[in-house]
């Protein structure tokens, strides 16, 4: 196989810390996502670049990165490490100061980093199934696109590559169906791969272009535009609004409260506008829940239909 034959390295030497497993874990869609894998000091993760399509492997030792590719986007992954692992983020406005939880939790997940792959679609398309259903629900539908449509990434790992998306775009909406993805959400994401080089774009704008070129798209609301912005921009300001669980966790967390809606959530987090997401990313690997109460939304699936 040449694709295995070329293997690019890179070794990065880090002056902070990095977790990196939970760094990159926002971009992991469930146990079993096709298109990456997490271990104890490892990320596998398969994507498509400008060149063509790669997987990088990343393997953290002590302050030693170690990266290798494969495949014909290898040398350009590589060079992108160091903007995945947030190599270039910008703390310098966010003072965890104001709230001790906030400073505890910094203090304590200081690897945890916001970084960006510069791949919109990849984070688009599976916000687009994320929309108004369960994480199960959506991410098996994820799997479900990539395991029908997608091809085998480059490298030893067995991943594989959301499709093209000409591919996407090409598939009768009833396509979808049998994947559990019903009308609307196939449409839209249809929708989008038919724009996709337009959407691509965005990484190279500024935050509030970006943000309005993705919400122009009827379908795609401020919590889609924000899972879009976290991920592929790396904007750490990136709040999703309208999110099921987020406006609990927040109210709960900085004020006591077992339940919020957005508006107390943005209320609550607004001592760190412009690193909203920052605070997000501490308050979800803080261990802490607010109580449950009420009957659980229960995962459903319209494949059998």
């Amino acid at each position: 196989m040449p694709d295995l034959a070329v293997m690019p390295t890179r070794t990065l030497i880090l002056d902070r810390p990095l977790d990196l497993r939970r760094t990159l874990g926002i971009h992991l869609r469930g146990t079993g996502d096709p298109t990456m894998r997490c271990a104890p000091g490892q990320v596998v993760r398969a994507t498509r670049t400008p060149e063509g399509p790669a997987t990088v492997e990343l393997r953290l030792a002590g302050d030693r990165l170690t990266a290798e590719t494969w495949g014909p986007g290898a040398e350009h992954l590589l060079a992108a490490v160091p903007a995945l692992v947030g190599e270039d983020e910008d703390r310098s406005d966010f003072d965890p100061g104001r709230h001790p939880l906030i400073t505890e939790l910094d203090r304590r997940h200081r690897g945890i980093r916001i970084g960006r792959t510069g791949a919109v679609l990849e984070a688009l398309v599976p916000a687009i199934l994320e929309q108004k259903v369960t994480g199960t629900e959506a991410w098996r539908g994820l799997r479900g696109i990539v395991r029908q449509w997608g091809e085998p990434a480059p490298g030893p790992y067995g991943l594989r590559l959301l499709p093209e998306p000409a591919v996407l775009a090409g598939q009768p909406y009833h396509a979808f169906h049998p994947l559990g993805v019903e009308r609307r959400r196939a449409d839209l994401v249809r929708r989008v791969a038919e724009r996709a080089a337009r959407f691509e774009e965005i990484v190279a704008m500024p935050r509030e272009a970006a943000a309005a070129r993705l919400t122009a798209l009827p379908g795609i609301g401020p919590w889609t535009a924000a899972e879009v912005m976290v991920r592929a921009l790396g904007d750490p300001d990136a709040l999703s609004v309208g999110d099921f669980h987020l406006p609990n966790l927040v109210a709960f967390a900085l004020a006591g409260e077992a339940r919020g809606d957005d508006a107390r959530m943005i209320e609550l987090l607004e001592p760190w506008r412009g690193q909203r997401a920052r605070v997000v990313r501490l308050l979800e690997a803080s261990g802490l829940r607010p109580p449950a109460f009420g009957p659980r939304y229960a995962p459903r699936s319209i494949a059998a239909i």
